[in-house]
C-alpha cells in the first residue's frame, strides 16, 4: 500500500509541475484536465503527508520516553498516546481515499421498477416504491421524468420507467438494484392472512452516445398504435415505438408521446443505459468473479430488503440492518438507511484495500 502512495504522491509532484508550465496554460482543454487528475488525488496526498510526519514525530516521541527524567519521559508518553491515534484515524483515512471511485457516480439513472409475484398486491407495492423514491428525489431536488408506465386498475403498476436528473444521483441510489419484498395484509384479505410479494428495482447509469455506440443496422424498429389501461385505443396514428438490438435480443417499447420522434428518442434512452449496464456488469463479473464482495453487487435476482407492515419494520438483508420506521421511509426519508447500506458496501471495499496493503 505505501508503494502506491509513494507513487501517487510522485504522479501529484509532476502534475503540480506540469501545471506550472507556459505550454499546458495555453492549452485550456488538457489545463482543465490535468486539474482535474490533481484535485482527485490531491487529499489523498495530503493525507498521506500527514501519515509520514506523524509517523516521524511517533518515532522521535518514542526516544524521549525512553530517555530523560521521569517528568520528560511521561510527558513523552502522552504525546505518544494521542500521536498514535492520530496516525490510526490517518491510516482509515487514506485507506478509505484509496477505495476506487465509481466512474459512474455522477451520473443520471434510468430507474426501473416492475412488479413480481403477488398479483395487483406485487402492483400495489411497486407503485409505493415509486413513491417512495419520487419523494426522496424531491428532498434532493432531483428532476425526475415518466418514460413510461403499465397501470392496473386497482392504483398499482405493473412497471414504470423514469428518468432521475441531479448531482450524484447514482452515487445514492445505486445500491437499490434488487428484489424488495413485502410482507402484509392485503385490503382484499378477509382472514387477515399476511400475504408476500415483490417487486424489482434497477438502477441503471444514464449511458451517454459516446458511452455506447449503437449501429444503425442492429436495430429493428416497429412501430404501433400505442394504448392505454385495458388495451382501449389511445390514438389512430404508429406513434409507438418497439426498438430491438438485434445482437443482445434486448427490446425497448415507448408510447407516452403522441409524437414517433419523441417516444423513439426516449426509447434509445432507455436502451443505451441497458447496454451500457449490460457491459459494466460484464466488466464487474470479470473483476470480481473470485471475490467475495460480488456478493449483492448487482445481481438482481437475490432479495435485498424487505418491508414488514405488521411490524412496521424494514430489513435490509445486505446490511443486516432494520429499522422501524417503514412508514417515513416510504415516504422518502431514507438517509439513514442508504447511510447504512453504503457504509456496508465501504465496508467491504476496504477489505480488499487492506488486503492488497
Amino acid at each position: 500500500m505505501f508503494d502506491k502512495l509513494t507513487a501517487i504522491e510522485q504522479q501529484y509532484e509532476a502534475l503540480t509541475a506540469r501545471l506550472g508550465t507556459a505550454e499546458l496554460q495555453s492549452d485550456p482543454s488538457d489545463y482543465r484536465k490535468q486539474a482535474k487528475a490533481l484535485s482527485e488525488i490531491e487529499p489523498l496526498v495530503e493525507r498521506f503527508r500527514e501519515y509520514k510526519a506523524v509517523a516521524q514525530s511517533i518515532a522521535q516521541t518514542e526516544e524521549l520516553a525512553s530517555a530523560g527524567d521521569a517528568d520528560m519521559r511521561e510527558l513523552a508518553r502522552e504525546e505518544l498516546k494521542s500521536l498514535v491515534v492520530r496516525r490510526d484515524a490517518l491510516l482509515s483515512e487514506i485507506k478509505i481515499l484509496l477505495v476506487p471511485k465509481d466512474p459512474n457516480d455522477q451520473k443520471n439513472v434510468i430507474l426501473e421498477i416492475r412488479a413480481g409475484a403477488g398479483g395487483d398486491e406485487a402492483a400495489l407495492f411497486a407503485a409505493e416504491l415509486f413513491r417512495m423514491y419520487s419523494k426522496y428525489a424531491e428532498r434532493q431536488g432531483w428532476r425526475i421524468e415518466v418514460l413510461s408506465s403499465n397501470e392496473t386498475g386497482v392504483g398499482g403498476l405493473k412497471e414504470v420507467i423514469a428518468t432521475i436528473e441531479g448531482r450524484g444521483v447514482y452515487s445514492k441510489l445505486k445500491y437499490e438494484s434488487g428484489v424488495h419484498r413485502v410482507q402484509r395484509v392485503p385490503a382484499t384479505e378477509a382472514q387477515g392472512r399476511v400475504h408476500t410479494s415483490t417487486a424489482t428495482v434497477a438502477v441503471l447509469p444514464e449511458a451517454e452516445e459516446v458511452d455506447v455506440q449503437i449501429n444503425e443496422k442492429d436495430l429493428r424498429i416497429d412501430t404501433f398504435c400505442s394504448s392505454g389501461p385495458g388495451g382501449q385505443s389511445v390514438n389512430t396514428t404508429y406513434s409507438a415505438v418497439r426498438l430491438t438490438h438485434i445482437p443482445t435480443g434486448v427490446v425497448v417499447s415507448q408510447q407516452d408521446e403522441k409524437s414517433q420522434i419523441k417516444n423513439r428518442a426516449k426509447a434509445m434512452k432507455v436502451l443505451r443505459a441497458r447496454l451500457y449496464d449490460m457491459e459494466q456488469q460484464k466488466q464487474q463479473d470479470a473483476i470480481a468473479k473470485d471475490r467475495r464482495t460480488q456478493v449483492g453487487t448487482g445481481d438482481r435476482a437475490e432479495k435485498i430488503r424487505t418491508y414488514h407492515f405488521k411490524d412496521n419494520r424494514i430489513t435490509d438483508h445486505r446490511a443486516n440492518y432494520t429499522t422501524h420506521r417503514l412508514v417515513e421511509v416510504l415516504n422518502g426519508d431514507l438517509a439513514e438507511l442508504f447511510d447504512n447500506v453504503h457504509t456496508y458496501y465501504q465496508t467491504e471495499k476496504l477489505k480488499d484495500v487492506t488486503a492488497v496493503s
